[in-house]
């Protein structure tokens, strides 16, 4: 059926203007004020709402086997909260243990999705071993359309690759034109941290923090940072969290190394003091890099308004706090980590940076949708509303006034980082390639509609 949008307050990383939105076929065909709509024709009033591209999560785990547990959420679930909430498209990690080969890997991920997913996916193939048989692996993943891979500086004998396996997994991305994409801290200083402060009897939830400190994340992307200028490959830090790291980056891009930054939402208006409450309640917010002292939001949202960083993320990944989190009540790294925060990515970073002056509604676009488009090869089918591109629209409603509770979200997990928080504005209409998936927080959409996002490489 096709769609018309109209009267919308179009809003996209550099434009605005009023005017109305004609899909067809699942894509946008004709944007025009005044424009008419032939019969059979969906007709939605957008007069005083936002229209905004579609939003892209480019960092989420749903089929997550981690920490002698798995992620809560499948593919039905989590493309049901992550439309809810304005995010029709999502980016995976398919992060296959140290004993599986990668090939397999993706094939177990891509089951997982396929028939499955409401919204369009696709996934950056996790390298976590460099042996005799990775690299023709990865030459037939990228072949099927993945054009980024994931590797991890932490997790040590779980994700994590050793040096000799990095340097081959990024001179074979240079080759291939694929962006790495990568999680940076020193498992050795970890370890050692760890080691340290359990020896000590620290064992509740704050002692992540400190087995980790900013500092440790440092460390890892100048470790990343110097092995992607020896071999010239793109690079993209993952779940940035504090100035420390941050400045490692831009040294670097001021070197010339090609690398994209990414922060999270939960980084942006949590803290570690929340990590820190009692009664084990600070499990809820346990993940790595951890939640930072309160000084770095300042920093991470100039640098998001400036667009030294690009991209705002989630890094879904849930766990119940009843059944899974305990795991590690007497030992805070056996704690799953993870903060879910896939349903409300869009209206808290509105809330807390639009209605708060930290950014502009193009910022908000630009980091949440155009540019990750951008960085890992889906522009201009994604990430932007012009002729051509895929009908991926969100009527966002400014007026809307909610409070965010674990008994009304879709996620599939038993808590909310959230929980009562205010929230000002949300998605009244979200629709994906045309189809109206979700309205005023309740899916509409259909499961099994959501396609794989074949992309190539070579876009950075």
């Amino acid at each position: 059926m096709p769609l018309l949008i109209r009267n919308g307050n179009v809003v996209t990383a550099d434009q605005r203007a009023t005017t109305d939105i004609y899909c067809e076929d699942g894509v946008i065909s004709r944007i025009g004020r005044g424009l008419d709509a032939p019969p059979g024709t969906e007709v939605i009033d957008a007069t005083g709402k936002y229209v905004f591209p579609g939003f892209i999560d480019p960092h989420v785990h749903i089929h997550l086997p981690f920490m002698g547990t798995e992620a809560k959420d499948t593919y039905e679930t989590a493309s049901k909260a992550a439309l809810v909430g304005g995010t029709t498209s999502l980016i995976e990690m398919c992060c296959p243990s140290r004993k599986d080969d990668a090939l397999a890997g993706f094939e177990l991920w891509m089951g997982k999705a396929a028939g499955k997913s409401a919204c369009d996916y696709t996934f950056h193939m996790g390298v976590t071993k460099f042996d005799a048989a990775t690299a023709a692996q990865l030459r037939e993943i990228v072949r099927r359309g993945i054009s980024s891979f994931k590797i991890f500086l932490a997790y040590k004998g779980a994700f994590g690759i050793d040096d000799a396996e990095l340097y081959q997994t990024l001179k074979l991305a240079k080759e291939l034109g694929v962006i790495v994409t990568a999680h940076c801290e020193n498992e050795t200083l970890i370890a050692e941290r760890q080691r340290e402060l359990l020896a000590a009897g620290r064992r509740d939830p704050g002692g992540h923090h400190d087995s980790r400190p900013p500092l440790v994340e440092a460390e890892g992307v100048h470790h990343l940072m110097t092995f992607a200028e020896l071999t010239g490959a793109a690079t993209y830090i993952v779940h940035l969290s504090c100035k420390e790291a941050l400045d490692q980056a831009l040294a670097a891009r001021r070197r010339g190394v090609r690398v994209g930054i990414e922060t999270l939402i939960q980084y942006l208006v949590l803290d570690k003091t929340y990590a820190e409450r009692p009664d084990f309640e600070g499990a809820k917010y346990v993940m790595s890099p951890p939640l930072r002292d309160v000084s770095n939001q300042a920093v991470l949202w100039n640098g998001l308004q400036s667009r030294l960083i690009d991209t705002v993320a989630t890094d879904h990944a849930p766990f119940d706090f009843k059944t899974q989190k305990p795991m590690g009540r007497d030992d805070f790294t056996k704690i799953p980590n993870g903060i879910p925060s896939l349903e409300e990515r869009i209206s808290l970073l509105y809330t807390y940076g639009v209605k708060a002056g930290k950014i502009d509604l193009h910022t908000m676009v630009d980091a949440a949708s155009t540019r990750v488009a951008k960085l890992f090869g889906l522009f201009p089918r994604k990430g932007a509303i012009q002729p051509g591109a895929d009908a991926d629209l969100v009527v966002f409603d400014p007026d809307y006034r909610g409070v965010i509770t674990a008994k009304n979200q879709s996620m599939n997990v038993d808590y909310s980082a959230f929980e009562g928080w205010k929230v000002e504005g949300r998605p009244s209409v979200v629709t994906v390639r045309g189809e109206v998936a979700a309205r005023d927080g309740k899916f509409t959409g259909t499961i099994g509609r959501g396609r794989f996002l074949e992309r190539a490489p070579g876009h950075f």
